[in-house]
């Protein structure tokens, strides 16, 4: 057997796989983290002027959604520095994903000690100041509603257009076997879609999640504030501790899930990889391996393998792929059978 020196050039092309709306996202995050931070500084500043401990206490619980907001600001600000650096061989498209694992398990841990308040608060009720309650959780609610709508406003899906860059290196094999790979990043405008899901900005997603997580508990507590001033059922608010815990824990897991998933590399859309699988075995062709993994928001990569009796390149395989929009590194690697 005899082997063929391997040829190898570095990439000179862009690894940047951030989401289309990844600057306007940023700057969102960024304001919502000065209004939280108001909102926290008023409230623990008032309660110490006035003597209010649920209106201090109100502002310790804010600092943690400012402070699971300023994890989300930091991964966009870190993502973009660092995009275009070349020890990340990926990109730093992942960040965002990273760091929302990291907020679902803040997300779970706050379920988990509002469920253990609320189970206390059932075994030893304690007496409430509905008339300074209330207008606390109220004005909380109002900053949530505020909050959302700002992050929200900045979390647009889209799809991210890839672009065409390539490079090769090759092996030879004995018994008549040649392996060429090919980098690509491809650019076409009939492009084929596949399942959103891999378009979502975790980072947003969890950023969105703190703050409707506070502002359905804000609902919640002030519900039960009220039911329990007008007829006297104080078991009203830790029951409304309980349902808001359920629905927040419910969150954490659905993120921990989807995030974890991208973090592993768990093939994001099976559909995807069967659309590419038709169209490069479209003429005859046969794909022995197929790898299809998230990059970043709208973002996948892909490694092909595939064997062929025809005299066909890589660059043949990279055309048929061109259509796939969300495909924006690709690598193929061509045998060619005796």
């Amino acid at each position: 057997m005899t082997n063929q020196g391997t040829a190898f050039q570095a990439s000179p092309h862009s690894h940047v796989f951030l989401g289309p709306d990844h600057a306007r996202a940023e700057r969102r995050t960024w304001a919502v983290i000065v209004l939280c931070t108001a909102m926290m500084l008023a409230e623990i500043v008032g309660g110490a002027l006035f003597g209010s401990l649920a209106l201090i206490a109100d502002g310790l619980h804010m600092s943690t959604h400012a402070g699971a907001l300023l994890l989300a600001a930091l991964a966009y600000t870190f993502a973009r520095r660092y995009a275009t650096d070349p020890n990340f061989t990926f990109g730093t498209g992942k960040f965002g994903d990273l760091t929302g694992y990291s907020s679902a398990i803040v997300l779970a841990m706050i379920a988990l000690l509002i469920a253990y308040e609320a189970v206390l608060r059932f075994l030893n009720p304690v007496p409430i100041a509905f008339n300074e309650a209330i207008p606390i959780a109220a004005l909380g609610l109002l900053v949530n509603i505020a909050s959302a709508w700002l992050l929200a406003d900045g979390h647009h899906h889209g799809h991210g257009h890839a672009h065409h860059h390539d490079h090769s290196h090759g092996h030879g094999h004995s018994h008549d076997h040649s392996y060429h790979h090919d980098h690509a990043h491809d650019d076409d405008h009939d492009h084929d879609h596949s399942d959103g899901r891999h378009h979502r900005d975790n980072n947003m997603r969890a950023a969105v999640i703190h703050v409707a997580a506070d502002a359905a508990v804000s609902v919640l507590v002030i519900i039960g504030l009220l039911l329990a001033r007008a007829f006297g059922w104080i078991w009203m608010d830790p029951l409304a501790g309980l349902i808001g815990a359920l629905v927040i824990a419910i969150w954490s897991i659905g993120l921990v899930r989807d995030t974890g998933a991208i973090l592993l590399d768990r093939l994001p859309d099976a559909g995807m990889a069967e659309k590419v699988k038709r169209a490069i075995e479209s003429e005859g062709d046969r794909v022995t391996d197929l790898h299809l993994w998230r990059l970043g928001p709208g973002h996948l990569g892909a490694i092909v393998s595939i064997a062929t009796s025809a005299q066909r390149e890589p660059a043949h395989y990279r055309q048929r792929l061109a259509h796939f929009e969300d495909l924006s590194h690709v690598t193929v690697e061509v045998q060619h059978l005796a």
